[in-house]
């Protein structure tokens, strides 16, 4: 199963595949609410941009890999479920299990380090494209191998995932049944009194060291985390939230049970109270996002705004939020979720 004792040939991928063909132009005013995938050039969530009710002008595909023509250019995904394709996206379909589509996008996942926003995969370009694939005895691409490559990666992770999914469970309480929020009293806080809010500090590209300490930046990614570095400054702190303040994410609040370094795109935020309990932190870092569409590219999120932005959240009395429905609300999705990835993994 060790790759690099395989052989490997290049494949054209029209040759692969049936028909590459784009997706079709949709403008975003013309959207119709609705569950259907819209797959777009995201290099996020399976490039799903968003979900739509469009059923005429419009390209469905199923079971086929999803390649970025541009935008995120040579992202690859598969997609086991109907969608509706953007035109920047180009479908691949070919008579192939999921596994042998994964390992195909794996490779041609590649093909993001050849284009880029000024060179797009057009069709032209698709049609000369190459794919590494390994091949059998006689030559032809050896899908028995990539098949069961995929499989073995999948039975190891659904095995962690299990033994991840049930620990945390176990590490908390039951469920305890609330009041449903519109049955509980909801008040305005300032954050600035509820929590220290402070600003970050910018570790520049040539004073970055490697190391494993995360350095949260103003992304809407990766809970907020740019880089991992090895630098030590004064903003590094545990059990925080970190609020972005300017860019596409402006607004956008991650919560951060683990040590980290904060750039000066961002705020952190930490509670006075209960800043410890990261079931709390998550209810109102969430209460936090709500906010962002407040602020722009004009507006940014700025430590004065923030410190003066108003937060709903259950309360006991004016000055004093209730901390303890918070915990238990976060606590029953968690056990809820963990519940139905276990019974889902089992299956």
């Amino acid at each position: 199963m060790d790759l690099s004792d395989l052989e490997w040939k290049e494949f054209f991928v029209e040759k692969i595949y049936n028909d590459p063909k784009r997706g079709k132009r949709l403008k975003k005013e013309d959207h119709i609410e609705g569950d259907i995938p819209y797959v777009s050039s995201s290099s996020f969530n399976n490039g799903v941009d968003s979900f739509i009710g469009n059923e005429h002008n419009v390209r469905k595909y199923k079971d086929c890999l999803s390649l970025a023509n541009s935008g995120s250019v040579g992202s690859c995904f598969y997609e086991p479920f109907e969608f509706i394709a953007s035109d920047h996206i180009t479908h691949l379909k070919g008579e192939y299990t999921p596994q042998q589509y994964l390992f195909m996008a794996g490779m041609l996942n590649r093909l993001a380090e050849k284009y880029n926003f000024n060179r797009e995969i057009n069709d032209m370009r698709i049609s000369r494209e190459k794919i590494m694939l390994p091949v059998d005895e006689s030559g032809n691409p050896d899908f028995k191998f990539m098949e069961q490559y995929v499989k073995k990666i999948e039975k190891e992770k659904m095995k962690k995932y299990l033994i991840y999914c049930k620990k945390a469970l176990a590490s908390l309480d039951d469920v305890i049944l609330l009041k449903p929020f519109s049955e509980i009293e909801w008040k305005p806080y300032i954050i600035g009194k509820i929590a220290k809010v402070d600003s970050g500090r910018d570790i520049y590209d040539a004073e970055r060291v490697d190391g494993d300490l995360p350095y949260i930046t103003a992304g809407v990614q990766n809970n907020g985390i740019g880089y991992f570095v090895g630098n030590i400054n004064n903003t590094i702190t545990k059990n925080a939230i970190s609020v972005s303040r300017n860019g596409a994410g402006v607004g956008s609040s991650f919560y951060h049970e683990y040590p980290a370094l904060y750039s000066n795109d961002c705020r952190k935020v930490v509670l006075n109270d209960y800043s410890e309990n990261k079931f709390v932190s998550l209810f109102i870092t969430n209460q936090i996002m709500i906010q962002r569409k407040n602020y722009n590219y004009s507006r940014k999120m700025g430590t004065e705004r923030l410190k003066k932005q108003k937060i709903m959240l259950p309360a006991i009395d004016e000055e004093n939020p209730d901390y303890e429905y918070m915990e238990q609300y976060i606590k029953n999705i968690m056990i809820k979720k963990y519940k139905d990835y276990i019974a889902y993994a089992e299956k």
